[in-house]
């Protein structure tokens, strides 16, 4: 009992210095909101969270949105910005992977024009890779993003691009052959954000210490990839902490 305690005052303790780096993000890169901003969540099925199709033109649709972290988010921000007419989009697409994302990025992306703009992509570069369906490498992972990267600073140099955390629970589909190469994933999306001087969040670290605290990975996302409604929760905590608006 003693070590557990210990061992969960530690991930807290390691929680709070996560939270405390995160504040000093949020004071040191608050983002200017203006009236009429675009705020775009881009990415896989963890952040379609199925989302309605025919509503996906009209900005800060409920069923637009989804059921995840870009509906909690978006419902905060316009909460507390009420004056700026906000507009917030989701475009997540289940199943997409990093070509996908450059497939459809001129009308997904740039043409929207976003003040601010959310990707959270790579767990299916690597499950579809897992499954047969893809033979993409780390390198092609880490290439692919960071030309996608480039080219949306290039079209929106004054857009605010944030860069999401990969992250995989050891649950569910999750097993031992995810490693150590998700890692690796992993550690090249932070390869692209720090290159590409983006903002990071963090949720692979997020989950990892809230599972060292005491919580099961099923808790926040059942099958290791998809997050539940905590696990949609906490990553829309830790993205507005992170990213400051």
């Amino acid at each position: 009992m003693k070590r557990r305690h210990l061992l969960a005052a530690s991930a807290l303790a390691t929680g709070s210095s996560f939270l405390q780096t995160a504040n000093a993000q949020e004071k040191a890169k608050k983002i200017p909101l203006k009236k009429g901003d675009v705020v775009l969540f881009q990415g896989d099925s963890i952040t379609d969270a199925g989302r309605g199709r025919k509503e996906a033109g009209q900005a800060n649709n409920p069923g637009a949105l989804g059921r995840g972290y870009p509906l909690f988010i978006g419902s905060d921000l316009l909460g507390s910005h009420p004056g700026l007419d906000l507009q917030v989009y989701n475009r997540g697409i289940s199943g997409h992977k990093v070509p996908q994302l450059q497939a459809r990025w001129q009308k997904d992306t740039l043409d929207l024009k976003p003040a601010v703009l959310s990707i959270l992509i790579g767990v299916n570069d690597m499950w579809h890779k897992m499954n047969g369906q893809y033979d993409g490498t780390v390198e092609t992972y880490r290439d692919g993003f960071d030309a996608l990267i480039k080219d949306t600073k290039k079209n929106l140099p004054d857009t605010t691009i944030v860069i999401c955390e990969p992250f995989a629970l050891r649950c569910g589909a999750i097993k031992d052959n995810w490693f150590p190469e998700f890692d690796h994933r992993r550690a090249a999306a932070k390869e692209v954000a720090q290159k590409n001087n983006t903002l990071w969040v963090p949720f692979q670290t997020m989950f990892d210490d809230a599972i060292a605290a005491g919580s099961k990975p099923e808790h926040w996302a059942r099958d290791g990839v998809h997050p539940t409604f905590s696990g949609h929760s906490l990553m829309a905590q830790t993205w507005r902490k992170v990213v400051g608006i």
